[in-house]
Protein backbone atom coordinates (compact mmCIF):
# COMPACT_ATOMS: atom_id res chain seq x y z
CA UNK A 1 0.00 0.00 0.00
CA UNK A 2 3.24 2.64 0.95
CA UNK A 3 4.46 1.78 -2.21
CA UNK A 4 1.35 2.36 -4.07
CA UNK A 5 0.77 5.78 -2.14
CA UNK A 6 4.40 6.84 -3.02
CA UNK A 7 3.73 6.31 -6.21
CA UNK A 8 0.59 8.11 -6.92
CA UNK A 9 2.67 11.14 -4.70
CA UNK A 10 4.96 10.95 -7.66
CA UNK A 11 2.57 10.47 -10.23
CA UNK A 12 0.90 13.56 -9.02
CA UNK A 13 4.33 15.51 -8.37
CA UNK A 14 5.14 14.97 -12.14
CA UNK A 15 2.18 15.69 -13.57
CA UNK A 16 1.53 19.11 -11.51
CA UNK A 17 5.45 20.07 -12.45
CA UNK A 18 4.25 19.83 -16.66
CA UNK A 19 0.93 21.42 -15.77
CA UNK A 20 3.57 24.16 -14.58
CA UNK A 21 5.68 23.80 -16.89
CA UNK A 22 2.98 24.17 -19.93
CA UNK A 23 1.32 27.13 -17.79
CA UNK A 24 4.36 28.96 -18.07
CA UNK A 25 5.42 28.16 -21.40
CA UNK A 26 1.61 29.55 -22.29
CA UNK A 27 2.63 32.48 -20.01
CA UNK A 28 5.68 32.98 -22.43
CA UNK A 29 4.33 32.52 -25.78
CA UNK A 30 0.56 33.32 -25.65
CA UNK A 31 -2.18 31.10 -27.00
CA UNK A 32 -2.48 30.94 -30.60
CA UNK A 33 -5.84 31.71 -32.07
CA UNK A 34 -5.19 28.21 -34.32
CA UNK A 35 -3.42 25.09 -34.45
CA UNK A 36 -1.17 24.52 -37.21
CA UNK A 37 -3.44 22.04 -38.82
CA UNK A 38 -6.10 25.08 -38.15
CA UNK A 39 -3.44 27.11 -40.39
CA UNK A 40 -3.42 28.17 -44.26
CA UNK A 41 -0.51 25.58 -45.23
CA UNK A 42 2.19 27.75 -47.60
CA UNK A 43 3.07 25.08 -49.52
CA UNK A 44 -0.52 24.92 -51.43
CA UNK A 45 -0.36 28.73 -51.77
CA UNK A 46 3.44 30.12 -52.19
CA UNK A 47 5.41 29.50 -55.16
CA UNK A 48 8.57 27.32 -54.66
CA UNK A 49 11.91 29.10 -53.99
CA UNK A 50 14.03 30.28 -56.95
CA UNK A 51 16.31 27.17 -57.97
CA UNK A 52 19.77 28.08 -57.35
CA UNK A 53 21.38 29.58 -60.26
CA UNK A 54 17.97 29.66 -62.23
CA UNK A 55 17.76 33.01 -63.90
CA UNK A 56 14.98 34.09 -60.53
CA UNK A 57 18.00 33.32 -58.15
CA UNK A 58 19.50 35.85 -59.74
CA UNK A 59 17.30 38.41 -58.09
CA UNK A 60 18.23 37.19 -54.53
CA UNK A 61 21.92 37.32 -55.46
CA UNK A 62 21.25 40.59 -55.95
CA UNK A 63 19.85 41.61 -52.93
CA UNK A 64 22.14 39.26 -51.15
CA UNK A 65 24.96 41.69 -52.36
CA UNK A 66 22.45 45.00 -51.65
CA UNK A 67 22.28 43.64 -47.91
CA UNK A 68 26.28 43.69 -47.69
CA UNK A 69 26.80 46.97 -48.64
CA UNK A 70 23.41 48.25 -46.11
CA UNK A 71 26.49 46.82 -43.52
CA UNK A 72 28.32 49.98 -44.21
CA UNK A 73 25.52 52.17 -42.47
CA UNK A 74 26.25 51.72 -38.78
CA UNK A 75 22.48 52.62 -38.12
CA UNK A 76 20.45 50.14 -40.46
CA UNK A 77 23.28 47.79 -39.50
CA UNK A 78 22.15 48.07 -35.98
CA UNK A 79 18.45 47.79 -36.73
CA UNK A 80 19.33 44.44 -38.37
CA UNK A 81 21.17 43.11 -35.47
CA UNK A 82 18.16 44.15 -32.86
CA UNK A 83 15.35 42.56 -35.42
CA UNK A 84 17.34 39.57 -35.13
CA UNK A 85 16.47 39.01 -31.98
CA UNK A 86 12.69 37.17 -32.79
CA UNK A 87 10.05 37.63 -30.21
CA UNK A 88 7.72 39.94 -28.31
CA UNK A 89 9.93 42.40 -26.40
CA UNK A 90 12.12 43.12 -29.25
CA UNK A 91 8.62 43.73 -31.77
CA UNK A 92 7.39 45.97 -28.73
CA UNK A 93 10.43 48.11 -28.22
CA UNK A 94 10.74 48.49 -32.13
CA UNK A 95 7.15 49.41 -33.00
CA UNK A 96 5.80 51.03 -29.80
CA UNK A 97 7.83 54.29 -30.55
CA UNK A 98 5.90 54.69 -33.69
CA UNK A 99 2.15 53.36 -32.04
CA UNK A 100 2.81 55.82 -29.59
CA UNK A 101 2.07 54.10 -26.58
CA UNK A 102 4.26 51.88 -24.92
CA UNK A 103 3.20 48.33 -23.95
CA UNK A 104 3.34 46.15 -20.83
CA UNK A 105 2.02 43.50 -19.43
CA UNK A 106 0.88 45.40 -16.74
CA UNK A 107 -0.08 48.90 -18.11
CA UNK A 108 -1.84 47.43 -21.64
CA UNK A 109 -2.95 44.08 -20.71
CA UNK A 110 -5.67 43.84 -23.33
CA UNK A 111 -2.76 45.28 -25.90
CA UNK A 112 -0.06 42.99 -24.61
CA UNK A 113 -2.24 39.86 -24.22
CA UNK A 114 -3.55 40.47 -28.27
CA UNK A 115 0.00 40.65 -29.53
CA UNK A 116 0.87 37.37 -27.35
CA UNK A 117 -1.91 35.82 -28.74
CA UNK A 118 -0.88 36.52 -32.30
CA UNK A 119 2.70 36.22 -31.86
CA UNK A 120 2.00 32.83 -30.66
CA UNK A 121 -0.26 32.14 -34.12
CA UNK A 122 2.44 33.46 -36.18
CA UNK A 123 5.28 31.25 -34.70
CA UNK A 124 4.07 27.97 -36.58
CA UNK A 125 2.81 28.99 -40.22
CA UNK A 126 5.48 28.72 -42.03
CA UNK A 127 6.99 25.65 -40.39
CA UNK A 128 5.97 23.42 -43.12
CA UNK A 129 7.08 25.13 -46.00
CA UNK A 130 10.56 25.45 -44.53
CA UNK A 131 10.18 21.67 -43.81
CA UNK A 132 9.24 21.00 -47.61
CA UNK A 133 11.59 23.24 -49.45
CA UNK A 134 15.11 22.85 -47.08
CA UNK A 135 16.11 25.59 -48.73
CA UNK A 136 20.01 26.68 -47.68
CA UNK A 137 20.46 30.12 -46.32
CA UNK A 138 22.24 32.67 -48.29
CA UNK A 139 24.97 32.60 -45.30
CA UNK A 140 25.35 28.80 -45.76
CA UNK A 141 25.33 28.65 -49.84
CA UNK A 142 28.42 31.51 -49.51
CA UNK A 143 29.74 30.35 -46.46
CA UNK A 144 29.99 34.11 -45.33
CA UNK A 145 29.61 35.16 -41.91
CA UNK A 146 26.52 37.24 -40.53
CA UNK A 147 25.60 40.29 -38.41
CA UNK A 148 24.84 37.63 -35.57
CA UNK A 149 27.53 34.82 -35.61
CA UNK A 150 25.42 33.20 -32.42
CA UNK A 151 22.86 31.90 -34.21
CA UNK A 152 24.52 30.76 -36.57
CA UNK A 153 24.72 27.04 -35.77
CA UNK A 154 21.05 27.16 -34.67
CA UNK A 155 20.29 28.23 -38.17
CA UNK A 156 22.15 26.42 -40.32
CA UNK A 157 19.81 23.32 -40.88
CA UNK A 158 17.18 25.00 -40.71
CA UNK A 159 14.75 25.82 -43.58
CA UNK A 160 15.53 29.60 -45.38
CA UNK A 161 12.04 29.65 -47.12
CA UNK A 162 9.74 31.14 -45.69
CA UNK A 163 11.20 33.83 -43.65
CA UNK A 164 9.53 33.16 -40.09
CA UNK A 165 10.76 36.48 -38.73
CA UNK A 166 9.39 38.25 -41.91
CA UNK A 167 5.49 36.66 -41.07
CA UNK A 168 6.34 38.04 -37.09
CA UNK A 169 7.13 41.55 -38.05
CA UNK A 170 4.90 42.28 -40.60
CA UNK A 171 1.95 40.28 -39.15
CA UNK A 172 2.26 42.45 -36.28
CA UNK A 173 2.85 45.56 -38.36
CA UNK A 174 -1.16 44.79 -39.66
CA UNK A 175 -2.15 44.29 -36.56
CA UNK A 176 -0.64 47.38 -34.55
CA UNK A 177 -2.21 49.64 -37.51
CA UNK A 178 -5.44 48.55 -36.88
CA UNK A 179 -5.12 49.99 -33.70
CA UNK A 180 -3.76 53.20 -34.35
CA UNK A 181 -5.00 53.75 -37.98
CA UNK A 182 -3.33 57.30 -38.03
CA UNK A 183 0.17 56.03 -38.02
CA UNK A 184 -0.18 53.31 -40.71
CA UNK A 185 1.84 53.90 -43.16
CA UNK A 186 4.79 54.35 -40.65
CA UNK A 187 4.07 51.21 -39.36
CA UNK A 188 4.16 49.41 -42.18
CA UNK A 189 7.38 51.10 -43.24
CA UNK A 190 9.27 49.63 -40.00
CA UNK A 191 7.41 46.43 -41.07
CA UNK A 192 8.62 46.18 -44.01
CA UNK A 193 12.55 46.97 -43.11
CA UNK A 194 12.40 44.31 -40.43
CA UNK A 195 11.70 41.69 -42.93
CA UNK A 196 14.97 43.42 -44.73
CA UNK A 197 16.74 43.28 -41.85
CA UNK A 198 16.85 39.07 -42.46
CA UNK A 199 18.39 39.95 -45.93
CA UNK A 200 21.00 42.33 -44.32
CA UNK A 201 22.16 39.90 -41.65
CA UNK A 202 22.48 37.43 -43.77
CA UNK A 203 19.81 34.90 -42.54
CA UNK A 204 17.56 34.95 -45.33
CA UNK A 205 17.11 35.71 -49.12
CA UNK A 206 14.98 38.54 -50.72
CA UNK A 207 12.84 35.83 -51.73
CA UNK A 208 12.48 34.13 -48.66
CA UNK A 209 10.75 37.85 -47.19
CA UNK A 210 8.81 38.32 -50.17
CA UNK A 211 7.03 35.03 -48.88
CA UNK A 212 7.19 35.83 -45.85
CA UNK A 213 4.88 38.88 -45.98
CA UNK A 214 2.54 36.99 -48.05
CA UNK A 215 2.33 34.66 -45.73
CA UNK A 216 1.69 37.33 -43.01
CA UNK A 217 -1.13 38.74 -44.87
CA UNK A 218 -2.97 35.49 -45.50
CA UNK A 219 -2.63 34.95 -41.71
CA UNK A 220 -3.91 38.10 -41.05
CA UNK A 221 -6.87 37.68 -42.82
CA UNK A 222 -7.72 34.32 -41.38
CA UNK A 223 -7.55 35.86 -38.03
CA UNK A 224 -10.37 38.17 -38.80
CA UNK A 225 -12.50 35.27 -38.91
CA UNK A 226 -11.99 33.98 -35.35
CA UNK A 227 -14.18 35.07 -32.85
CA UNK A 228 -11.24 35.28 -29.76
CA UNK A 229 -9.22 37.22 -31.98
CA UNK A 230 -12.29 39.88 -32.89
CA UNK A 231 -13.49 40.18 -29.39
CA UNK A 232 -9.68 41.07 -28.06
CA UNK A 233 -8.66 43.59 -31.14
CA UNK A 234 -12.00 45.16 -29.87
CA UNK A 235 -10.86 45.05 -26.09
CA UNK A 236 -7.28 46.51 -27.41
CA UNK A 237 -8.13 49.28 -29.64
CA UNK A 238 -10.52 50.53 -26.50
CA UNK A 239 -7.76 50.44 -24.26
CA UNK A 240 -5.66 52.29 -26.63
CA UNK A 241 -8.03 54.96 -26.86
CA UNK A 242 -8.35 54.81 -23.14
CA UNK A 243 -4.75 55.38 -22.57
CA UNK A 244 -4.11 57.72 -25.44
CA UNK A 245 -6.81 60.17 -24.41
CA UNK A 246 -8.91 59.09 -27.28
CA UNK A 247 -6.61 60.48 -29.93
CA UNK A 248 -5.49 57.80 -32.03
CA UNK A 249 -2.48 60.13 -34.03
CA UNK A 250 0.41 60.80 -32.84
CA UNK A 251 0.94 64.72 -33.58
CA UNK A 252 -1.59 65.22 -30.09
CA UNK A 253 1.02 65.71 -26.78
CA UNK A 254 -1.55 63.20 -24.63
CA UNK A 255 -0.36 60.36 -26.09
CA UNK A 256 1.63 58.25 -23.68
CA UNK A 257 5.06 58.22 -24.57
CA UNK A 258 7.59 54.68 -24.05
CA UNK A 259 9.53 55.18 -21.33
CA UNK A 260 13.29 55.48 -21.65
CA UNK A 261 13.38 55.83 -25.35
CA UNK A 262 14.12 58.35 -27.15
CA UNK A 263 14.56 56.39 -30.53
CA UNK A 264 13.70 58.72 -33.73
CA UNK A 265 12.72 57.05 -37.07
CA UNK A 266 12.53 58.44 -40.97
CA UNK A 267 8.65 57.97 -41.53
CA UNK A 268 10.01 54.85 -43.74
CA UNK A 269 10.61 53.08 -40.73
CA UNK A 270 14.72 53.36 -40.44
CA UNK A 271 16.40 55.19 -37.18
CA UNK A 272 17.18 58.79 -37.96
CA UNK A 273 20.42 60.71 -36.65
CA UNK A 274 21.15 63.91 -35.85
CA UNK A 275 21.71 64.96 -39.65
CA UNK A 276 18.38 63.26 -40.95
CA UNK A 277 16.02 66.04 -42.44
CA UNK A 278 12.27 65.25 -42.94
CA UNK A 279 9.65 63.84 -41.18
CA UNK A 280 11.24 62.45 -38.15
CA UNK A 281 9.03 60.35 -36.08
CA UNK A 282 10.33 60.43 -32.31
CA UNK A 283 8.35 59.22 -28.53
CA UNK A 284 5.31 58.65 -30.85
CA UNK A 285 4.91 62.07 -32.34
CA UNK A 286 6.34 63.70 -35.85
CA UNK A 287 8.54 66.66 -36.13
CA UNK A 288 9.19 68.12 -39.14
CA UNK A 289 13.56 68.65 -39.64
CA UNK A 290 15.12 71.48 -42.20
Amino acid sequence: MRRINNFIFATTIVVCSAMMASAAQDEKNGHAYFTQSELPNMVNFLPPPPEFESSRFAADETQYLWGIRQRQDPERTAMAIRDADYGMQTIIQEYCPILGLEITKEGTPELYTLMQDVGATCDSISDRAKKEYGRTRPFVYYNQPTLVPEQEESHRTNGSYPSGHTVLGWTMALLLSDINPAVADELLARGYEYGQSRVIAGYHWQSDVDAGRLGASVLYAKLQGNERFREQLAKAQQEFKEQTGGVTHVKENTIAKPAGTSRAYTINGTPATSETRGIIIQNGQKTLRW
